[in-house]
C-alpha cells in the first residue's frame, strides 16, 4: 500500500473573501483572548498578503512578522492601522447582545 504525503494545513487558505476574514476576526474577539486576537490577525494578514498589509499599515513587513508573530504583543494603534490595512472596521456591542443577524437581500 502506498501512503501519499498529506498537504500541510494552511488556515489562510480558507479566508479568501473579506466576508469571511471578517467574520473570522469578529469570532475571536468576541472570546476576549489576546494572544488569539494577535495570532488571528496574523493569519488574515497572511490570507491577504503580509506585504500588502504592511505596506497599507505604514509598517514593514518584517515589522509586522514580528509584531503579529508568537511572542509579539502588538500596541492598540499597530492594531487599529492593521484591521483598517485589511479594510475591516471594528465595532462595538453591549457584551451580553445577541448577535446580529445579517440582512437578507
Amino acid at each position: 500500500m502506498k501512503v501519499s504525503k498529506l498537504k500541510k494545513f494552511n488556515a489562510a487558505e480558507h479566508l479568501r473573501t473579506p466576508e469571511a476574514r471578517a467574520e473570522y476576526l469578529s469570532i475571536v474577539l468576541a472570546d476576549g483572548d489576546p494572544t488569539e486576537v494577535r495570532d488571528a490577525l496574523n493569519l488574515v494578514a497572511r490570507a491577504q498578503g503580509m506585504s500588502a498589509v504592511a505596506k497599507a499599515a505604514g509598517v514593514t513587513r518584517e515589522g509586522l512578522y514580528k509584531t503579529l508573530g508568537e511572542n509579539g504583543n502588538p500596541e492598540f494603534a499597530t492594531v487599529l492601522r492593521v484591521f483598517g490595512a485589511m479594510g475591516i472596521r471594528l465595532t462595538a456591542e453591549p457584551a451580553g447582545a445577541k448577535p446580529r443577524k445579517k440582512a437578507v437581500a
